[in-house]
């Protein structure tokens, strides 16, 4: 059949119709336990009953104003992010993408009205194997072939280093440099964790320099490491954080750019907007999402299960079922010897058994279950992975 659509993915041959929790249901019936979660969108599950509730709420009053007139949920918004994170100043954009880019708006305009660099000059660092979205600004430092192949030529101005290292990053930096922008854990990339003191490093760096630190936690943040935000796992602050993804609860696109009103103040009438940014269904959304992590429990499970998760995945590391295995709380990256199939076969084996992952990179899978998912589920899971690279 001809599809109407551009085939920019290659989904798993699955199409689903209905999910609760952690559990999806295809066209046919079939239940499909979810180690997914939309890459973190879906934390709180699909259809968690606040977030489907603020929704249904919200869409019986108004849905958008544009940012021509404010809406009484706006401030609150704002507000609840920024005490909730100890933040003074947010920026309500939809995308992660759109949050990225935001940041990078937001650090140069800074560099050149605050620290002083030459108009144009202004340059920031970023990491190898960095994912922060598609715009053509933002693969202009992407080192992934296929994100970038075609779509030049390329916005100057940044400067990529070894993700890791964090005497390159320092090196990099010079008079011209406004900013670092990393991925404390870098998601697309594999779940690829850095060294105990790298993140530590980098902030120092950025201080001694006088330069912003940015952190796109946008798959990391809001819980999906057994903290808040992953940055928290090596005690570092950034100067500007970003949000996407779970931040608005699996339901609709809602991204923001958190942080010191010193940056984010710059941005001035007309410098920067957005017509769906802020709109009061996102805002009723992020809202409801708040009070969830307030509660602490989702942050909480996420720890717990994650340490179950990793102790299992070592065992198969150990018994030489997987090559590797890296990640934090509920999030892990697998590789696969590629004498027991590639990512994708294995995916493909997974899901004829009820089970769904993604591949990455070939050889890579990943594991971000919404943190509401049972232990009981959990184990399932890995039980059938096991199965599926033992070949039975």
């Amino acid at each position: 059949m001809k599809s109407f659509l551009a085939p920019n993915y290659e989904p798993l041959p699955v199409t689903l119709v209905e999910g609760e929790g952690a559990w999806v249901t295809d066209a046919d019936g079939v239940r499909y336990l979810d180690l997914l979660a939309g890459y973190s969108a879906l934390n709180f599950g699909h259809r968690h009953p606040a977030l489907v509730a603020a929704a249904k709420t919200q869409l019986d009053r108004l849905t958008l104003t544009s940012r021509a007139f404010d809406h009484e949920l706006l401030e609150r918004f704002a507000r609840e992010l920024c005490s909730l994170l100890g933040a003074s100043m947010m920026l309500p954009m939809n995308t992660g993408a759109e949050a990225v880019e935001t940041a990078i708006k937001a650090a140069r305009t800074w560099g050149y009205e605050v620290k002083g660099v030459p108009e144009d000059r202004a340059t920031i660092v970023v990491a190898s194997g960095n994912f922060h979205g598609r715009t053509t600004t933002i693969v202009s430092f992407s080192d992934d072939d296929d994100a970038r192949r075609g779509f030049g030529p390329f916005a100057p101005g940044f400067r990529r280093v070894p993700f890791g290292d964090a005497a390159a990053l320092a090196e990099a930096i010079d008079a011209t440099t406004v900013a670092v922008l990393l991925e404390p854990i870098q998601g697309e990339a594999g779940v690829n964790v850095p060294p105990a003191g790298y993140l530590r490093a980098v902030r120092e760096a950025c201080d001694e320099a006088g330069v912003l630190l940015v952190l796109d936690e946008i798959q990391s943040g809001l819980g999906r490491t057994g903290t808040l935000l992953a940055a928290e796992l090596w005690g570092v602050r950034a100067d500007l954080t970003l949000l996407g993804k779970a931040l608005g609860g699996g339901i609709l696109p809602v991204s923001a750019v958190v942080g010191d009103s010193a940056v984010l103040r710059l941005l001035t009438p007309g410098r920067h907007g957005s017509t769906f940014g802020g709109n009061p269904l996102a805002c009723a959304v992020g809202l409801a999402v708040i009070d969830l992590l307030r509660r602490g429990d989702f942050v909480a499970r996420s720890r717990v299960l994650g340490e179950h998760l990793h102790a299992r995945l070592d065992e198969l590391v150990s018994s030489g079922l997987l090559k590797e295995s890296r990640g934090v709380g509920l999030w892990a990256g697998l590789d696969v010897d590629p004498g027991r199939g590639t990512g994708r076969e294995v995916c493909e084996a997974l899901m004829a058994r009820g089970v769904l992952m993604k591949d990455t990179h070939g050889q890579t899978l990943r594991i971000a279950p919404p943190l509401v998912i049972r232990k009981t589920d959990l184990d399932s899971a890995l039980d059938t992975l096991t199965e599926v690279l033992s070949g039975r």
